[in-house]
């Protein structure tokens, strides 16, 4: 790519302070950095009543607007949420309900997500992989899952946890850079709303 990378995060903790925004911004800044790109986390907490204003995406703020525009314009999708009965949260889906259906087709999308414990591990694969593939999007194959243990005063204190981060971007990055995985594909005419 001739530009630098855009990388954008997603953290959808409806709190504040947040382990699952402490993770996002890491990750997204590892991916930032190893790639001489440009690193932004959106924070989905503020944006909780404006995304609660209408059911369609012209009824939204267009601070929410904006929000949605930079993840359907990211180079790399660092996405996270702390798992809520089992799945991401409420908010996170509120989020990406309003994202357009085919703006993430061939997008690279990081899979992060926090917990109490590693019982809740699966998340990544069993809730937030299959929302992304409805999106057809690249996700990478190593997700990053983090237990409340990893974390000290919402630091990051695992180096566990650090060196997981660091095998993702090492093993995912190559297939980032190839102009083929951030090409994208071309909206299918038959799959246009307007079509029918």
């Amino acid at each position: 790519m001739s530009h630098p990378l855009n990388v954008v995060g997603v953290s959808g903790s409806p709190t504040h302070p947040s382990r699952t925004t402490v993770l996002v911004d890491e990750v997204t800044r590892a991916y930032a950095e190893a790639s001489g790109g440009i690193a932004r986390t959106i924070r989905l907490a503020p944006l909780l009543p404006e995304l609660g204003a209408g059911p369609f995406r012209n009824s939204l703020s267009p601070t929410v607007t904006e929000a949605l525009e930079a993840v359907e314009n990211a180079d790399i999708l660092v996405v996270g949420s702390p798992a809520y009965r089992a799945t991401y949260t409420g908010l996170f889906k509120l989020f990406f309900d309003h994202v357009g259906q085919y703006a993430l087709v061939d997008k690279p999308v990081v899979l992060t997500a926090t917990g109490g414990s590693d019982r809740h591990a699966l998340l990544v694969e069993h809730q937030m992989r299959p929302l992304f593939g409805f999106f057809q999007s690249l996700t990478l194959p190593l997700g990053i899952y983090a237990a409340e243990s990893d974390f000290e005063d919402y630091a990051i204190r695992s180096q566990d946890l650090r060196d997981r981060i660091d095998t993702a971007v090492a093993r995912t990055l190559p297939l980032v850079r190839s102009d083929d995985s951030v090409s994208r594909l071309a909206e299918p005419e038959f799959a246009r709303p307007d079509a029918f």
